[in-house]
């Protein structure tokens, strides 16, 4: 199986993420793995469109995974696949799919390996990892060997952040891709109530380039940074050329 393909001028592609897990509720695990997601997708043309987090639930676990799988084009899940009694992604999104899931060969010989190698018990708990559910492809894990795994337009990964990001390079061969989204982005040195009108009228002007604003304050005056992203690279640059002119024409560039 490889879905990687560019996705036709005319199709959008789009993402959610599930951040599953009790401890990043908690406040006791900071996530760090939304912002690499994103960086990612959007890079391969991929537009991560909702981030939901739930806790180690299965009956809620499995009710966001029904609702997102069926509302974007991908879905993927980060946590819950180790060896512990609350690693419960993959008995969730097998439940989600109604199919079955137990050892998988695939899974389960490169594993033994693994362990053999590192003088590493084989326990029950190691081979929890092993259980994928039935009609999924396995999603690689170059850096401690328990694979992810693919089913539908799911694709699970671990929540440990180096583990998730070889996965998410190993996932990305099967996913189908769309145009790249492309931003420019301006910074002033003024308030971003000052230029919210101006902004404001340029985005009535260019419905479809978003536009968004962010105000920060460096060396104690306030400032803002106008960001334009489009697909499209000329519609990208007449919006802003035009924003240029308006602003420079209030002497604010």
């Amino acid at each position: 199986m490889n879905n990687n393909a560019q996705a036709n001028s005319e199709e959008i592609i789009t993402a959610a993420l599930l951040v599953i897990g009790d401890e990043i509720l908690s406040g006791r695990t900071k996530d760090k793995n939304i912002s690499h997601v994103a960086d990612h997708l959007t890079d391969i043309g991929i537009r991560l469109k909702e981030v939901r987090i739930v806790p180690d639930e299965e009956a809620e676990i499995v009710a966001a995974v029904n609702e997102l799988r069926a509302r974007y084009t991908y879905l993927f899940t980060t946590g819950g696949i180790g060896p512990t009694h609350d690693d419960i992604t993959a008995d969730s999104v097998a439940k989600a799919f109604s199919v079955g899931i137990d050892i998988d060969e695939r899974a389960l010989k490169p594993m033994l390996a693994y362990f053999e190698k590192r003088g590493v018990e084989v326990t029950p708990a190691r081979l929890r990892m092993a259980r994928i559910p039935f009609g999924a492809e396995l999603v690689e894990n170059t850096i401690s060997v328990a694979p992810g795994f693919m089913l539908g337009n799911v694709i699970v990964m671990a929540g440990i952040p180096a583990v998730m990001q070889v996965m998410l390079d190993a996932a990305t061969k099967f996913l189908k891709t769309g145009k790249k989204m492309l931003s420019a982005a301006i910074d002033l040195n003024r308030p971003e109530g000052e230029i919210a009108a101006v902004f404001g009228e340029l985005q009535q002007r260019y419905p479809d380039v978003p536009m968004g604003s962010y105000p920060f304050y460096r060396d104690g005056k306030p400032g803002t940074q106008l960001v334009l992203r489009s697909i499209d690279p000329d519609r990208l640059a007449a919006a802003e050329n035009e924003l240029k002119m308006a602003l420079a024409a209030r002497g604010w560039l």
